[in-house]
């Protein structure tokens, strides 16, 4: 019997839904309806809870000439009756992103698999948290202190400001110390000292761009895609064929992955993307991170989705076999 999905996306995703092929969504959700699972659809606002159970709001989707629809009408279903939930609504993660997560504190996590955990996504910021593998980052600090970003800056001459809870680069600056602006940016950003950001050392390396470094469970793929400044910028921004190239990851940074893969996998982030400058993380994508299954095929000429699927699904069955395994000791 075919195992039943739900995926919750991004309210952009749904308004775009068939066809857009630039979005990791698109092709996963394609993939489970060849293989002849059952998929939904929903949105964060589609997730409630009544009688202290979490339920939704979902819309069936299906294949039809080798691209995806959905039904328009919804169904309203315990979110338990799925065996397994992809939870990837993007950032900004705002009060009606975490309320949307505490919905899956409803949800029986022995029975439904849940990519990745909710609760988990809650607690592990994509930019904050990199400081859990310290040996791997670039220098940085977290505040919403003016001095000290300041005294940081200066030390290092040229630094990156990067927002808490954004994605695609929002919110993102180039700063150097002898900007005429710091302050004003700072103040702005930190709204006047009460919102903590993170400044990280600029990388002289980020010219040539960063590496995205796939990981699924405990597995680190050896497809790289390397994201390249746009135009007038220092930073990748603009999703076109023209600011990507194929890459190689180096032992360090399938070692490093490795590493970050196993912890991460340990507390239910089992869909990561590391984003990489010169063997150092500046960010780990755990929200909805993007696989770029359409660029990986153009530049290495493979169907990099069948082997995204086959380890999504090893992934899958080795949680209902663990399930299987604890019902009959119990």
């Amino acid at each position: 019997m075919s195992k039943k999905i739900l995926f919750i996306i991004d309210e952009v995703e749904l308004k775009y839904f068939e066809f857009n092929d630039l979005v990791t969504n698109f092709w996963f959700i394609k993939e489970f309806l060849k293989r002849n699972y059952k998929v939904s659809i929903a949105i964060k606002s589609d997730l409630f809870i009544e009688n202290a159970q979490a339920y939704v709001l979902n819309r069936e989707s299906y294949l039809k000439e080798e691209n995806i629809f959905y039904n328009k009408e919804q169904q309203k279903q315990l979110i338990n009756d799925f065996d397994v939930v992809f939870f990837r609504p993007d950032p900004p993660v705002d009060i009606n992103y975490i309320n949307a997560c505490y919905i899956f504190d409803y949800v029986d996590k022995e029975k439904t698999l849940l990519i990745n955990d909710p609760t988990e996504i809650k607690n592990f910021n994509e930019k904050f948290h990199i400081n859990y593998f310290n040996e791997f980052v670039p220098k940085n600090i977290v505040t919403s202190s003016a001095e000290l970003i300041i005294d940081f800056v200066e030390k290092n001459k040229e630094a990156i400001l990067k927002p808490l809870n954004r994605c695609f680069g929002n919110g993102v600056y180039y700063l150097n110390k002898d900007d005429k602006n710091l302050l004003t940016i700072i103040n702005n950003m930190t709204e006047s000292g009460k919102t903590p950001v993170m400044f990280q050392e600029y990388l002289p390396e980020a010219k040539f761009g960063d590496k995205r470094v796939l990981i699924i469970g405990e597995t680190v793929l050896e497809e790289c895609i390397q994201k390249l400044p746009g135009d007038h910028n220092f930073k990748f921004s603009i999703h076109s064929d023209r600011y990507f190239k194929d890459a190689l990851l180096s032992p360090k940074e399938i070692k490093l992955a490795q590493t970050i893969a196993k912890k991460l996998s340990e507390r239910g982030l089992y869909l990561v993307g590391l984003d990489v400058i010169n063997e150092k993380v500046i960010e780990i994508n755990v929200t909805s991170p993007c696989y770029f299954i359409r660029e990986i095929n153009q530049h290495y000429n493979i169907h990099f989705e069948d082997k995204i699927m086959t380890c999504i699904e090893k992934l899958i069955e080795k949680h209902f076999s663990k399930e299987r395994l604890y019902a009959v000791n119990k």
